[in-house]
C-alpha cells in the first residue's frame, strides 16, 4: 500500500493478520437506552479490547506488516495516549522497542500504562507540530520507522475491522456513529461499510471544540481550527490531515458536533445504562443522539462505537457526579 488510501481488501488482510492478537469486541444491544437515544441502539465497546482501546488494531496491523530487521530499527510514534499505549503493547508482544512522544498534559494512566510495558515515553508539547518535529529529530538520530496514528494506509486497514465486524454482527445496521479524532478510524471504517454495503450511514461526531473535519467539511477543503479546551483530549485536532479528509468526503455521509455538556451526560448515560466505563472521547456518538445533533427513527438501528476507556478514573467520577470534566486543549 504505497497510496496514501484504503480499500475493502486491505482492511480484509488486516483482519487476517490481527485476528489471533487482539480481542473481539461484542456488539452489545442497549434496549434500557432506547427510548433516552430515540433509535434501537448498540454499543461497540472497544474500551473491552487489549490495551482498552480500538488503537490496538491499526498498530498491530501496521507493525505486524514490517520486516524483522525493520522492527528491530525500533518504532516511534507520537499519541495523546491511547496509540501510543497499542504501539507499547504492540512492542511487548512482538519484541521490537518502541518510543512514544505523549503531549505532557495527557491523562496520567495513558503516561504510566505505556511505560509499563516497556515504552520509552518523551514527554511533549501538546501541540501536534511541535511533537512531530520531535519525531523527525529522532528519527534522523536513530532511524527509527514511524507509525503515524492515523494518516499510515495499513494503520486504517487496522481500524476499519472494527466496521466489518459491526457488519457481520448486525447486517441489517441502518447508522454507524464515529467518533473523529486525527481521522483514522473513520477512514478505515467508513471504508469498510460502504465498500461493503453502501446503504448504511455512516456519520462521524466531533467535539465541537474541536472540529477541524467538520469545518474543512463545510469549507469544502482542508482547513485548521485552534481547539478549546474539551473533555474529549483524544479527539483534540487542529488540522484535518488531507489524507483522511479525501476518505472522508467520499464514504462518510454526515459530520455533526457535540458540545461538552452534551459529551458528560452521554458519558453518564452509558456508565448508567450501558454499565460500561468509558472516556469522554468515546460517548460522543452517545451524545449526538441525546443533543438531537444526529436525526434518527424509533425503529432505526443505530450503532456506536465506544473507542477507549483509558482515563483518569478520579476525572470520570467528577464526571459521574455532574462536576467539571477535566477539559485539555
Amino acid at each position: 500500500m504505497s497510496k496514501k488510501t484504503v480499500s475493502l481488501a486491505d482492511i480484509q488482510e488486516a483482519k487476517a493478520r490481527i485476528t489471533p492478537y487482539i480481542r473481539r469486541t461484542p456488539l452489545l444491544d442497549q434496549t434500557a437506552m432506547n427510548d433516552e437515544v430515540g433509535c434501537k441502539v448498540w454499543l461497540k465497546p472497544e474500551m473491552l479490547q487489549y490495551v482498552g482501546a480500538f488503537k490496538l488494531r491499526g498498530a498491530l496491523n501496521k507493525i505486524l506488516s514490517l520486516s524483522e530487521e525493520d522492527r528491530q530499527r525500533g518504532i516511534i510514534t507520537s499519541s495523546s495516549g491511547n496509540h501510543a499505549q497499542a504501539c507499547a503493547f504492540a512492542g511487548q508482544l512482538l519484541h521490537c522497542p518502541v518510543v512514544v512522544v505523549i503531549p505532557e498534559d495527557a491523562p496520567q494512566i495513558k503516561i504510566n500504562n505505556a511505560r509499563a510495558m516497556g515504552a520509552e515515553v518523551v514527554l511533549w508539547e501538546r501541540t501536534y507540530d511541535a511533537r512531530w518535529a520531535k519525531i523527525a529529530e529522532m528519527v534522523k538520530e536513530h532511524n527509527y520507522v514511524v507509525v503515524h496514528p492515523y494518516e499510515d494506509p495499513m494503520v486504517m486497514a487496522g481500524q476499519g475491522t472494527l466496521g466489518l465486524e459491526i457488519l457481520e454482527d448486525l447486517p441489517d445496521v441502518d447508522t454507524v456513529l464515529v467518533p473523529i479524532g486525527g481521522g483514522g478510524l473513520i477512514s478505515g471504517v467508513s471504508t469498510a461499510i460502504k465498500e461493503t454495503n453502501p446503504n448504511v450511514r455512516v456519520v462521524g461526531v466531533q467535539a465541537a471544540a474541536s472540529a477541524a473535519y467538520y469545518e474543512s467539511r463545510k469549507a469544502g477543503e482542508c482547513v485548521g481550527v485552534e481547539p478549546l479546551a474539551t473533555v474529549a483530549d483524544g479527539l483534540s485536532c487542529r488540522r484535518a490531515s488531507q489524507v483522511n479528509f479525501d476518505i472522508i468526503e467520499r464514504y462518510v455521509d454526515e459530520i455533526v458536533t457535540v458540545e461538552e455538556d452534551a459529551i458528560c451526560e452521554a458519558l453518564r448515560v452509558v456508565a448508567n445504562r450501558g454499565k460500561l466505563i468509558a472516556e469522554p472521547s468515546a460517548c460522543v456518538g452517545i451524545a449526538a443522539l441525546l443533543s438531537g445533533a444526529v436525526k434518527v427513527r424509533p425503529d432505526e438501528k443505530v450503532v456506536s462505537i465506544l473507542t477507549a476507556g483509558n482515563w483518569n478514573i478520579e476525572d470520570v467520577a467528577r464526571i459521574y457526579l455532574g462536576e467539571a470534566g477535566r477539559a485539555v486543549h
